[in-house]
């Protein structure tokens, strides 16, 4: 392959070809040399004359990301990728080239990478999502397509000044804030997240990055060597205790300052800590070495320390962090950590690769498998971006399980989320949590350090109540996913019975093709869809049945006296059905439902004042199916109104005598009082009719109730 000593006149200032694999071999003497100087010059032919919004070459663009990827030292595979991600997208090379040249394994890397399409959708909440289902999957695959498109990403916010729309600008800078910044924090990739905040920050808030850098800049005036003084004192402070460190300071960026501001509600004047230094020493050991001296020499600031040497970030992070009080009580956050765990906190899971560390590559990576597992399950774009920016961004907190394997979950996390980060299959049958040894709720917070042990049972299965005490994405996707699969199952199920009334009720024998042609007719994928249809009532009776049977609708279609009420046993209430809040209807009640379309049937007891409102209405809007609750039917919540004495004690009677009934109070509301009664709206749960009247007979015979009527 020919290689250029020099780059054409319209490219100078790229980086040669000589160069850029020159820097491979440098730290990779094994690299692929031959592999590298075919993918420099596809792409400078590929790209051709193509420019950038700067007037750039476009070839820049691609051998800067390369460049960007050698400081990080990857492998020659990635390199390659690196020049080659958009020749597919940006240019007439095709995927199948790409592999017939390059071969399968950088065709893949250069697939996943390439930019996405524009992608036409009615909101921009819904492209971004496309955009983030595609990458994570791809990434899933191989994270070095994640390190690429980092690259990719950071080169293009250092010239997303030259893009001419103000509006463009803000969208990209946006999208990078939410997706791209936070992904480079996940991996431990720090320097490419600050640089990226700092960037988007300039374009998202002007006003607030130029206050900020500009005060800053004043401080940086007004202080002269502050920052170099504290770094030597720092060093001469460790070299007298012994300890040989290379300490370096800095200012912490504009982005990192303004959250802060935001966070505590104060202003830039109030804001102590916004100087960090960095301490680097050769072993673990000298680590907490040079925390004592620190220490002792500086008081520490409580609250402000952190072990995340004996208890690493989730990103694989690891480091000593403390604030202490300064000179004239200047706070001053610093770090210390060893050369190994300094190339992590700078190049995060990049610093795995470099050193061939893959297996513990791919292990700090787990995540995205949370993050693939959550595109399974999101039921709209906004779904699919709240729960993977909540995986994201959310800070962190440890627990344990009882045979001591760590969990990592963002604060606020409770026992659901712990449940569902050890395993899907534990969190769908949680029925209780042990936290450090006591049976707790599974809405109770889990604290830092906290060991957990999750209660199952093999015939729990997720509930609704759940989505209000889950914070993490996987927890809610699995749940949610969970109850779409139960509703579907319900609506089905419900759609059978409803189904075979139907057909019934048809004025002839369905033919064996029957259902296949109704499907056709109604545009449905299977028996399934349709049954899920005829009881969300997207369809009415006479659609359904003019569909099965072509002419039938104009029959009489009014159920055949022999047809028998459909029964509601082994349907799930607040799924299939809902019990009506008006009458409170409870087994051994006779009971109609009222359907809706779009809706589950809402049951009501046959002596409601609401059947008589809506007697005079068409059958559009009143689409009654008889119902019976099925033999062996259980429980219900009933409505009572119960008036008592206004004497001491008398509640307590009334909640003795409901407990004795083997009924449970689920709410109690005060409607009335005065000098001498109280009346109070009970509602209880209760197994059948009979049971409710016991209890309501043994009500009216307590001397402290006056009057007990059903509601």
């Amino acid at each position: 392959m020919l290689q250029s000593n020099a780059a054409p006149p319209h490219l100078q200032g790229v980086l040669r070809q000589y160069e850029l694999v020159d820097r491979v071999l440098e730290y990779d003497p094994q690299a692929n040399e031959a592999l590298l100087n075919r993918a420099y010059v596809f792409s400078l032919h590929a790209h051709g004359s193509q420019k950038r919004a700067s007037g750039d070459p476009y070839f820049s663009h691609p051998i800067e990301v390369a460049g960007i990827l050698t400081d990080l030292r990857l492998d020659d595979e990635t390199i390659a990728t690196a020049i080659l991600h958009d020749t597919v997208e940006d240019t007439v090379a095709t995927p199948e080239e790409i592999e017939r040249i390059f071969g399968p394994s950088v065709a893949r890397l250069v697939e996943g990478v390439t930019k996405l399409s524009k992608i036409e959708a009615q909101t921009e909440s819904e492209r971004a999502a496309e955009n983030l289902r595609k990458f994570l999957l791809a990434m899933s695959d191989d994270i070095r397509v994640l390190l690429v498109k980092l690259a990719d990403r950071l080169h293009n916010m250092r010239t997303l000044h030259h893009i001419a729309k103000p509006e463009k600008r803000r969208r990209i800078a946006k999208e990078t804030m939410d997706i791209y910044a936070p992904l480079a924090e996940r991996i431990g990739m720090y320097e490419f997240m600050r640089e990226m905040q700092t960037l988007a920050f300039q374009q998202l808030e002007p006003e607030a990055y130029e206050s900020i850098a500009r005060r800053l800049e004043q401080l940086g005036e007004a202080g002269g060597n502050r920052i170099p003084a504290i770094a030597e004192g720092l060093a001469g402070l460790l070299a007298r205790g012994g300890v040989e460190a290379e300490v370096s300071g800095r200012e912490k960026h504009p982005y990192s300052i303004w959250r802060k501001m935001a966070e505590r509600h104060i202003s830039f004047e109030q804001l102590s800590d916004i100087m960090a230094f960095r301490v680097v020493v050769d072993s673990e050991e000298e680590c907490y070495r040079a925390l004592g001296l620190i220490h002792r020499r500086w008081p520490s600031v409580p609250g402000r320390f952190k072990d995340y040497i004996s208890t690493p970030k989730r990103n694989g992070y690891r480091s000593l962090h403390t604030t202490v009080i300064h000179a004239e009580n200047t706070r001053v956050e610093i770090q210390v950590r060893t050369r190994e765990m300094h190339a992590q906190a700078e190049f995060g899971l990049a610093a795995h690769w470099a050193y061939k560390d893959r297996v513990r590559a791919d292990h700090q990576s787990s995540w995205i498998r949370d993050l693939v597992e959550i595109l399974d399950t999101a039921d709209s774009p906004e779904e699919l971006l709240e729960h993977t920016r909540m995986a994201m961004y959310a800070d962190r907190i440890f627990a344990f399980t009882p045979k001591g394997e760590l969990h990592q979950l963002p604060k606020g996390a409770t026992p659901i989320d712990f449940a569902y980060a050890v395993h899907t299959d534990l969190g769908d049958q949680a029925v209780g949590a042990k936290i450090n040894g006591r049976v707790v709720p599974l809405s109770t917070v889990i604290e830092n350090g906290d060991q957990v042990q999750i209660l199952r049972s093999a015939g729990q299965t997720p509930q609704r109540a759940w989505l209000g005490v889950a914070i993490t994405g996987k927890a809610l996707a699995a749940i949610r996913r969970s109850l779409r699969h139960s509703e579907r199952a319900e609506h089905a199920a419900l759609g059978r019975k409803l189904y075979v009334d139907l057909v019934e009720r048809l004025p002839a024998q369905l033919g064996q093709d029957a259902l296949a042609h109704a499907l056709k007719r109604l545009k449905l994928a299977d028996e399934e869809a349709l049954l899920v249809a005829i009881a969300r009532r997207q369809f009415t009776d006479a659609q359904v049945m003019e569909a099965l049977m072509p002419g039938s609708a104009g029959a009489d279609i009014a159920p055949a006296p022999q047809a028998s009420a459909i029964s509601i046993k082994g349907l799930t209430p607040g799924v299939a059905f809902d019990l009506a809040g008006c009458c409170h209807p409870v087994p051994g009640d006779r009971i109609v439902g009222l359907r809706r379309p779009d809706a589950g049937i809402e049951v009501h007891a046959i002596d409601c004042g609401v059947l008589t409102d809506l007697a005079d209405r068409s059958a559009a809007e009143t689409d009654w199916v008889d119902l019976a609750w099925g033999d062996g039917a259980d429980g219900a919540v009933a409505r009572i109104q119960v008036q008592v004495k206004n004497v001491p004690g008398s509640l307590g009677i009334v909640s003795t005598i409901i407990g004795a009934h083997g009924a449970n109070i689920i709410a109690l509301r005060l409607d009335t009082r005065d000098a001498r009664f109280h009346t109070n709206t009970i509602d209880v749960e209760v197994h059948d009719v009979q049971q409710l009247m016991r209890l309501i007979a043994g009500l009216r015979a307590a001397d402290a109730v006056n009057a007990v009527e059903r509601v």
